[in-house]
């Protein structure tokens, strides 16, 4: 039988480009969101079931596990892909949006990773892989608080692959640069700016920045993302890191080969702040 790949967050974007992009390898794959029942794109058969999973709500967890097991019998890779990204600068963010963003970037992760951890145990194998972003390895302006959720996320697999190797598990990051997703839609939220005026001009460079054509037309796919991911899933070595997209790969060869110092007055030149 093929391999089994449970994916949060499978509604939009990476997720769902992941899911038929597997589904057409011939895997099997369960796609889990917070509504299933809206879902038109992905159809369900034979090696492809829908499954409730909200990462803020546990108690959806373990019973979207129980019924891929039923479905399946087992399950192979767990991609951790549910997620969001907050933008604006820190004081305006709310105590609850600033936490929200944790909940759902991190700490919701640690609950589905509790899950399926015995599952893997009890098999002496399996993979885990977490979508992290280059915003993991460095920082964009106004993006702060998104970005240290990432920051924690990065700390927390690479302490993964050490503890849970000897188990028979592998833990992996995927790392995408920008990518044409809804991101920047439904899935960021923008803090309310309105008392703190002072950032303005700063933030207008900044949002012009992301809207320029000549910026945006270098963004990979979801469906590129989704070949890497492919890539980490099924190459069989102990690799961490996986870059994906040009940007990320540029991005992050400045921070590592010149140093923070140069990468980071880089991208003040190229926001113009």
């Amino acid at each position: 039988m093929k391999p089994v790949l449970f994916i949060t967050g499978a509604s939009s974007g990476i997720g769902k480009a992941t899911a038929l992009y597997f589904h057409q390898q011939g895997w099997r794959v369960v796609a889990s969101m917070r509504n299933p029942q809206n879902e038109k794109d992905l159809k369900q058969d034979e090696r492809l079931i829908l499954v409730k999973l909200d990462v803020e709500q546990k108690e959806t967890i373990a019973p979207a596990i129980q019924k891929a097991l039923e479905a399946f019998g087992q399950i192979d890779v767990w991609l951790n892909n549910a997620g969001y990204g907050a933008y604006g600068p820190m004081e305006a963010g709310t105590d609850e949006e600033i936490r929200r963003q944790f909940e759902v970037n991190f700490f919701g992760l640690i609950s589905c990773m509790r899950e399926i951890l015995p599952h893997f145990k009890s098999r002496k194998t399996g993979t885990i892989i977490n979508i992290s972003s280059i915003g993991g390895l460095m920082t964009l302006p106004m993006f702060g608080v998104y970005n240290s959720s990432k920051f924690a996320l990065e700390g927390l697999t690479e302490g993964l692959w050490y503890d849970l190797q000897p188990l028979g598990i592998k833990v992996k990051l995927v790392e995408p640069g920008g990518i044409k997703t809804d991101f920047a839609g439904r899935s960021m939220n923008e803090f309310d700016q309105s008392k703190f005026p002072e950032y303005k001009a700063y933030n207008d460079k900044i949002l012009a920045r992301f809207k320029d054509p000549k910026y945006t037309q270098n963004f990979g796919t979801p469906e590129m993302v989704a070949e890497v991911i492919w890539q980490a899933a099924t190459d069989g070595t102990n690799t961490l890191r996986y870059l994906a997209g040009k940007d990320a790969k540029q991005f992050w060869g400045l921070r590592r080969w010149m140093g923070y110092k140069f990468q980071m007055e880089q991208v003040k030149k190229y926001f113009g702040i």
